[in-house]
């Protein structure tokens, strides 16, 4: 009975899921006319920007490689840039590992499809099958609406005479800006965002094209492993150190003249862990 029910509400869900899908990758897909037409604009020739959608298909990554070259950073600088924006994403990839069980060819263009919001879409569903339709619906729809723009964006702004007139010089830090809004969800990250834009304008006119990003991206690194290392009830490795365990003497000096355990943890140890309804 329950097969059937879920059979006849798949068609409403998988068209559901699809438009989603779809109106992720046209809102993400317009982003990639600013890369396109901001890659021109830096240097990059039509097809050095299409491969980069491509192949590297990593909007932050992306605009990190030409921002970087652009101000006169090595090729060294500008991967390294690019390899800690997009280590999210790796971190991604283990969480849909077990969702998607995918082999071989599919498990590869699967990790190209690994990104925020094909994996944003996948892990907000409960159920399976409609996890599985939205990360490769929205991946792919995102892939070909970010490459079709990147393309447009790329031509768009060789055929203008001047293409800086439109203000393209701020495309980079815009997009970086919208990408990072909708993730400042609480005080720790608005603290960890501006300690790192400080410390970006404070090393501009001192580091190397591109280094300032990474010193940057090292603030957010000191922060977790001070947080760690700051919690009350971590050990040396982070972790809560273990309860010995108790021995029988330990347990009848607790215990009280009927025998119950009279310790801190009885209390709370008795209480049942049941809901109003009885259920656990």
């Amino acid at each position: 009975m329950g097969v059937a029910v879920v059979d006849q509400e798949w068609p409403k869900a998988r068209r559901a899921v699809l438009a989603d899908a779809a109106g992720v990758g046209v809102a993400v897909g317009a982003l990639g006319l600013s890369f396109g037409a901001l890659a021109v604009v830096s240097g990059f020739s039509v097809w050095q920007a299409c491969a980069l959608s491509l192949l590297m298909f990593s909007g932050a990554s992306q605009f990190a490689v030409i921002g970087v070259l652009a101000a006169g950073g090595g090729a060294l600088t500008g991967a390294a840039t690019a390899t800690l924006l997009g280590v999210r994403n790796a971190l991604y990839g283990l969480n849909l590992s077990s969702l998607l069980r995918v082999h071989g060819l599919r498990r590869l263009f699967g990790a190209q499809l690994v990104i925020d919001e094909s994996s944003a879409m996948a892990l907000v569903r409960d159920e399976p099958r409609q996890a599985r339709l939205a990360f490769w619906a929205t991946g792919i729809s995102v892939f070909v609406f970010w490459n079709v723009a990147t393309l447009v964006g790329a031509f768009g702004a060789q055929v203008l005479p001047d293409p800086e007139a439109l203000g393209l010089d701020v495309a980079a830090p815009a997009a970086f800006l919208a990408l990072l809004m909708p993730r400042l969800r609480n005080r720790r990250l608005w603290a960890v965002a501006v300690a790192a834009a400080a410390i970006a304008l404070l090393t501009v006119p001192v580091l190397p094209a591109g280094l300032p990003v990474l010193a940057a991206g090292l603030v957010a690194v000191v922060v977790a492993l001070r947080g760690r290392r700051d919690r009350p009830d971590a050990g040396p490795t982070g972790r809560a150190p273990a309860r010995p365990a108790r021995t029988g003497a330990d347990r009848s000096e607790d215990a009280g003249p009927n025998g119950v355990d009279r310790s801190e943890d009885a209390g709370a140890a008795s209480v049942p862990a049941t809901g109003g309804d009885g259920d656990r």
